[in-house]
């Protein structure tokens, strides 16, 4: 029989599961882990490589002589740093479970793993089919009762165990059916798996924004046992473009007392995991429960912020890329190792190199050997010339460096403020492009720069100072010394270059004021680093959920469009496009917008705007800065303009309050073959740029109550709003904005 203690009595597990998909890691750079969690605080790893073959597609496989070799050597380095070694196995991908035999070749295998001194193991029925074979349902009467059978089993089977864990094929609130208090197969396991066994969960979702303590509750009450959460929050081997390294979150500490424990399930690359590991040991030691929980004998007090986790993390992961202060005001790269002289680089480097590299915070500075048996970098003396090119001297990594690098690569649900920084100011500057270009023309009529077009450049210019910045990290990361840390990053931040690089250059393009070198230039025909992602990118852009969490939603254009100032040649269609939107209409009385589109009325400088698409005019938007000397002139030309279709001194007077704060007038039509709001939104949104730089505060839209069309359509832009105008002439309806 199997001897464990009590839960109430058990320790609280926390540490690492090395349960992702894709390549394991190593068994260096496991005992690597072994050493920074045993620093840190934490207790446990649990191994479980879905492509470890004998783990998961050939688990009734024993271990062959070398192999049992290296996992005897694993466990106890594992029990050297006081770090309990659990043993997963994963069968559920074919076992049959009614089959003695099949029981037995379990047993088999874990009694051997037993045997290499591991005293703690884990059965795990996650990612399989829920369908039983024909022989399991005759004798099982759900999955669940299946899964839970084979389990005590095992359980009982093993002797002088320390933990036992079972992962359920439902392992979170998302996969129960209907509900997690409802869910029957949750309800066998917490009814008939052995309480001594504990039960593995991963929150809300299989990768969880949120565990909250009401959630945990709700599933330990069906469970009967509190679980062991294996937290995905930084697994990210469901998105090989996509690294997480931003701090352990959204999981308050009062989780503690009321969880088994936290594993934490991270990133593939196993180099790039300090921040996920070092964050959840600051979190677990920020519980007053968890006195025995440590990191470096520092006392953090009882209150968690990912913040400050974060930074701690990224100042010890700053050491680990070979870069530490020094008394003399240096910045000390520390290409390689000697026996005792940095034990938080050891097995980092070979220990036949020994390079110091000090350079100065400023940059200066150049390699100096100070002994070498084999050297990676220069071997000799050169000392270039007076008229040579000077030695390549690399910057040295920085702190803000490494924060930048994490809030480019934050967690799956959120950026990083950096990088939402960045995003915002892009989404801006696109948005506002109008103002950068009719910006420019304004300048070089008057010789002054409007307000807004001033904002623009200097928006612009801020968020070309933002690439700069990663860009600068790029480089000063590709030549950090630790370059077993650089290789496990490089394809990540070589992406995020090129992404950003993209991004200024299209910002360039926007202003019209910079001139990017050919190779950024956005054009019809780019060089493949331009277009992005391969043919898994060509099926995301397909995809109607593609862009469904993006920060800034925008429905996709189904056409081109073109947005140019209005010339005399379109005149004629102008008033045809007029024309046909009005017969829709009944004309109860003239607007000032029809003189505006008639050509009695003049629009003001650069409101004069048309849209196009492949078929021809689609679009117009007139503007005017001052109504009421337009509503003046019509009354004193009355008699002229008589005769003509468009009679002018009919036009209704407006208030004068409503002129005072709403000065300025647009005309608009759209054709109702435009359904795409962002291309309307933006051809309105750069004549009430125009109108703004011209003193306007402004501006109000003339319709006929009867059309319809066009006034749902304006209020879905939310641009212009319904304006209540006291006296209204009936069949009049007004819509506008302040400036």
């Amino acid at each position: 029989m199997s001897k464990t203690t009590a839960n109430s009595s058990r320790m609280f597990l926390s540490g690492v599961v090395e349960g992702f998909y894709g390549r394991p890691w190593t068994m260096e750079q496991r005992k690597t882990l072994f050493t920074r969690v045993q620093k840190w605080g934490l207790n446990t790893y649990l191994y479980a490589p879905k492509n470890d073959y004998k783990h998961r597609m050939y688990w009734r496989e024993l271990y062959t002589s070398e192999e049992a070799e290296q996992l005897i050597a694993l466990i106890s380095a594992a029990k050297e740093r006081n770090v309990e070694f659990v043993y997963a196995i994963s069968p559920g991908l074919d076992i049959t479970f009614s089959n003695p035999k099949e029981v037995a070749a379990l047993k088999r295998k874990l009694s051997q793993v037993c045997e290499f001194g591991c005293r703690s193991f884990a059965l795990l029925f996650d990612d399989i089919e829920t369908e039983m074979c024909a022989a399991d349902k005759e004798l099982f009467s759900s999955s669940a009762h299946a899964q839970v059978s084979i389990t005590n089993q095992v359980f009982q089977h093993l002797q002088e165990l320390h933990t036992f864990l079972f992962c359920p094929t439902d392992y979170c609130a998302a996969f129960c059916t209907p509900s997690v208090t409802q869910s029957s197969y949750l309800h066998t396991v917490g009814e008939k798996l052995l309480p001594e066994i504990d039960v593995l969960w991963t929150g809300p979702k299989v990768v969880s924004k949120e565990i909250s303590v009401e959630s945990i509750e709700e599933v330990s009450g069906v469970l009967r046992r509190p679980p062991v959460i294996w937290d995905n929050i930084h697994a990210n081997d469901y998105d090989p473009q996509r690294l997480f390294l931003g701090p352990f979150k959204n999981r308050s500490t009062e989780l503690i007392p009321k969880l088994r424990g936290v594993l934490t399930n991270p990133n593939c690359e196993f180099e790039l995991n300090f921040v996920a590991i070092h964050t959840l040991a600051t979190w677990c030691k920020s519980s007053s429960g968890q006195k025995d929980v440590a990191m470096d004998g520092e006392d953090q007090g009882s209150d968690y912020s990912p913040q400050e986790a974060l930074q701690l993390a990224l100042t010890d992961w700053l050491v680990e890329f070979g870069v530490a202060d020094q008394p003399d005001g240096k910045i000390c790269w520390n290409l390689c190792l000697t026996d005792g002289k940095n034990p938080n680089l050891a097995n980092t480097w070979p220990r036949h190199s020994i390079l110091v590299w000090a350079v100065s915070r400023t940059g200066s500075g150049r390699p100096k050997r100070e002994s070498s048996e084999e050297e990676p970098m220069q071997t000799d003396e050169h000392v270039p010339g007076p008229r040579e090119n000077p030695l390549y001297t690399a910057e040295p990594l920085t702190l803000d460096d490494l924060t930048l690098l994490s809030e480019l690569f934050y967690l799956p649900y959120e950026h990083g403020p950096t990088a939402l920084a960045m995003l915002r100011e892009v989404h801006w500057l696109r948005a506002n492009s109008d103002a950068a270009t009719f910006g420019h023309a304004a300048a070089a009529d008057s010789g002054k720069v409007s307000g807004r077009a001033k904002e623009w450049q200097e928006r612009a210019q801020h968020f070309d100072d933002m690439c700069s910045a990663v860009i600068r990290m790029f480089n000063r990361l590709s030549n950090a010394p630790n370059r077993t840390v650089l290789y496990d990053l490089y394809n990540y931040i070589c992406d995020i270059k090129s992404g950003v690089s993209l991004a200024k250059a299209f910002v360039n393009s926007l202003g019209r004021c910079h001139n990017p070198p050919p190779s950024q230039v956005i054009t019809d025909d780019p060089e493949p680093w331009g277009f992005r992602g391969g043919l898994s990118g060509e099926f995301q852009r397909m995809l109607p959920c593609h862009g469904n969490r993006d920060l800034f939603r925008t429905p996709l254009a189904t056409r081109v469009y073109a947005i140019r100032p209005c010339t005399p040649k379109d005149k004629s269609d102008i008033l045809r496009l007029s024309k046909e939107m009005q017969s829709e209409t009944l004309q109860h009385a003239a607007l000032i917008g029809d003189g505006l589109v008639e050509g009695q009325l003049a629009p003001s400088k650069h409101c004069d705007l048309v849209l196009e698409d492949d078929e021809g005019l689609c679009g117009f938007t007139f503007g005017l800065a001052d109504a009421k000397v337009a509503m003046t002139k019509s009354q004193v030309s009355g008699r002229e303009c008589a005769t003509k279709d468009l009679i002018l001194c009919d036009i209704f007077a407006y208030p004068e309050m409503m002129l005072r704060d709403f000065p300025s007038l647009i005309t608009v039509q759209i054709h109702p073959r435009v359904p795409d709001p962002c291309v309307a939104k933006r051809l309105i949104a750069s004549v009430l740029s125009s109108l703004r730089d011209s003193g306007s505060t402004g501006v109000f839209c003339e319709f006929r109550s009867n059309d319809k069309r066009m006034l749902d359509f304006l209020k879905t832009l939310e641009v212009l709003h319904v304006l209540k105008v006291d006296g209204l002439q009936a069949g009049l309806v007004l819509m506008g904005t302040k400036l």
